[in-house]
């Protein structure tokens, strides 16, 4: 714990009586106390006063004043500045690493390569920021041209959970502001500490280059906040990660005020493997997949879709593999699997275990919750394996938690309909050296989500591509390729440089 406090105090986070940061300055919300325990050992980290509706509110004032300010900076400039906070982040690498795996409970490696993803988005929101193109076109009329251009939303409201707590709000943030938008961010109240680091970064830079605070604005608090960006007519985008009920709510909330949303929800990820497949390359994925932050990506593998004729293999050697996972302290190497991020999510798990039970699946890997001095947050559960039908209610729907589901095929249309036959569209895989399975998985009839993957597993999307996925995943797109386009409004102009006036379509239109 003294570590933590001296990595606290180097990223300019007090861990007593914290306040807000939002808006202008760093300020005491008006709001209930929320303490911020580790699923590590159960320590209390600090504690954070939420905000009040007044603290919200000075808080879209000051990122509606700052907009004014940040939208005339051209664009380039505003990549640089991006690029100044990446080395900023490269310069905190290690400390704001640490404190995401001890306050989310991932493992070291995890941490630090949650860092390095907001970094990269750094460098490739630089770039953006003199990619922002738009097109020209033909016009039918003479003496007339037609082009379309982008400009910023305004204020972009970012509502992140707490499995990525600052990689996913950095997809968002970086983006929005190359694109010549503000922000306000809503983290989870399970990690507020993450949240309050990132901001005393950025806030470091926006003063290095006398631009307002405002720029980037958090505030902290529970469900209220999320409902209070929603609904909110002066937040332009809302970008909610989170669970599909919450994500529901908010499309609602904002639809409502024909707001515009883009939204990251859950996954029911599934990896296919055929009998080509080369299991050496596909056990690892499916493992890691499947007990990676403890399961608790959006892009975990939940469901493993195995070919009658290697299932009893795949079987063996994932039992053989699970026995050498150590679960353990995630800042300590020698582990693979940390702790669950609270009791709560420990008790989705039993819960799923016991419905898999009462279903009548029976588990190749054990579950159970760990007790002992090492687990002494209650937080530690072991990952396990059970074999279902994938129309059974549980397989239908996502649980946080390291439950890999084991489900037969006989061929592979039947593999890539069981895929599909979930209510979310997330991430899919398929291991096959078949170059028809493969193609067939990606073509228009196979998979349905936003992320199909041949030979690699459903976890690790690279910033480069569009992240996001269909049906009740939610639709929408983050970090790479096109997505700034949802950050921004497109505007289409046609000039006339002539000294008549032809109307489309042949339309005459004659008064002296």
């Amino acid at each position: 714990m003294t570590d933590i406090v001296d990595i606290l105090n180097r990223l300019g986070i007090r861990t007593e009586n914290h306040g807000v940061t939002t808006g202008t300055a760093s300020w005491e919300g008006g709001g209930a106390l929320n303490e911020s325990f580790s699923p590590v050992d159960g320590a209390k980290i600090g504690a954070v006063r939420q905000a009040a509706s007044e603290d919200y509110d000075r808080a879209v004032e000051a990122a509606a004043l700052a907009f004014k300010k940040w939208r005339s900076i051209p664009a380039p400039r505003r990549g640089d500045i991006v690029r100044q906070m990446g080395d900023q982040l490269r310069e905190r690498k290690h400390e704001l690493g640490t404190l995401v795996s001890y306050e989310m409970g991932k493992s070291a490696q995890e941490g630090l390569g949650e860092v390095q993803e907001m970094i990269d988005i750094c460098d490739f929101a630089t770039g953006l920021s003199r990619q922002l193109y738009g097109l020209t076109m033909h016009s039918e009329r003479p003496q007339h041209r037609m082009y379309e251009q982008w400009h910023p939303l305004g204020i972009t409201g970012i509502i992140t959970a707490f499995n990525f707590p600052v990689a996913v709000w950095s997809w968002n943030a970086m983006i929005a502001w190359v694109c010549g938008n503000v922000c306000v961010w809503k983290p989870s109240e399970k990690t507020p500490l993450t949240a309050l680091a990132c901001q005393q970064i950025i806030l470091s830079v926006l003063r290095d280059n006398d631009l307002p605070e405002g720029v980037s604005c958090v505030v902290t608090g529970g469900r209220e906040v999320g409902e209070w960006i929603a609904q909110d007519t002066r937040i332009a985008l809302v970008s909610a990660t989170g669970s599909i009920p919450m994500g529901r709510s908010v499309g609602e909330q904002v639809a409502r005020r024909l707001g515009k949303s883009l939204l990251e929800l859950g996954g029911n990820n599934a990896i296919i493997v055929t009998p080509s497949a080369d299991l050496k390359v596909a056990i690892p994925a499916i493992v890691f997949g499947a007990v990676g932050t403890a399961g608790q990506r959006c892009t975990s593998t939940r469901r493993l879709i195995v070919h009658d004729s290697i299932f009893d293999e795949v079987k063996t050697r994932l039992i053989s593999a699970y026995g050498q996972l150590k679960i353990g302290n995630p800042l300590d190497p020698a582990y693979h699997v940390g702790p669950l991020i609270d009791r709560h999510a420990v008790m989705q798990y039993e819960k799923a275990v016991e419905e898999i039970r009462q279903a009548g699946g029976t588990f190749a890997v054990e579950p159970g919750v760990l007790e002992g001095n090492a687990y002494a947050s209650g937080c530690y559960v072991s990952p396990c394996i059970a074999e279902v039908e994938n129309h059974w209610a549980m397989v239908q729907h996502e649980t946080f938690a390291p439950i890999l589901y084991l489900i037969r095929y006989h061929d592979v249309d039947e593999a890539i309909a069981v895929q599909n036959d979930v209510p979310q569209g997330l991430s899919s895989a398929i291991f096959t050296m078949d170059l028809r399975d493969a193609e067939r998985f990606l073509s228009h009839t196979g998979s349905d989500c936003g992320i199909a993957n041949v030979n690699i597993g459903t976890s690790g999307a690279e910033i480069g591509g569009a992240f996001g996925g269909e049906k009740e995943t939610g639709g929408g797109r983050e970090s790479g390729s096109d997505a700034w386009k949802a950050y921004m409004r497109r505007q289409t102009n046609t000039i006339n440089y002539g000294t008549a006036l032809p109307l489309a379509q042949g339309i005459k239109f004659e008064i002296d």
